[in-house]
């Protein structure tokens, strides 16, 4: 039978989803919480590993804390009391060993660069006999 043709039925499922009951996560910040560039434990909630500050759609917290969070932030930062970079990494750095250059060997094709004057003699043929003292 031709779709057009075809009479209207009902859905057996209903269309809307049923609503299933959530848990409201707690905001990050709490009304007695302040914004202060000392109060470090607040701002590293803020700080990802690399030490970026985290988005505003992130932390979910509102236009206004967002402002406060990231002025308080970069001043801890200029003072020193948080790192501009997570210290993290730069501990895992240095717990690494000190590698040492290693060079691989070369093959007979490869030689290493030489910086040539400009002029004519990047023209001449190494395999000619020119003496370029005499003209």
């Amino acid at each position: 039978m031709d779709k057009s043709k075809r009479p209207f039925r009902k859905y057996k499922k209903p269309f809307r989803k049923s609503k299933r009951s959530f848990r409201r996560r707690l905001p990050p910040i709490r009304p007695g919480d302040r914004i202060d560039y000392r109060n470090i434990s607040l701002l590293s909630r803020f700080i990802s590993e690399q030490g970026k500050i985290l988005s505003r759609r992130t932390n979910k917290v509102t236009l206004r804390q967002q402002r406060l969070i990231m002025i308080a932030i970069k001043q801890a930062r200029i003072l020193s009391l948080l790192p501009f970079l997570n210290n993290a990494k730069q501990l895992e750095r240095t717990k690494s060993p000190l590698k040492t250059k290693t060079t691989r060997p070369r093959t007979k094709n490869t030689r290493p660069r030489r910086k040539t004057k400009k002029g004519l003699r990047s023209h001449w043929n190494k395999n000619s006999n020119h003496n370029p003292n005499s003209g």
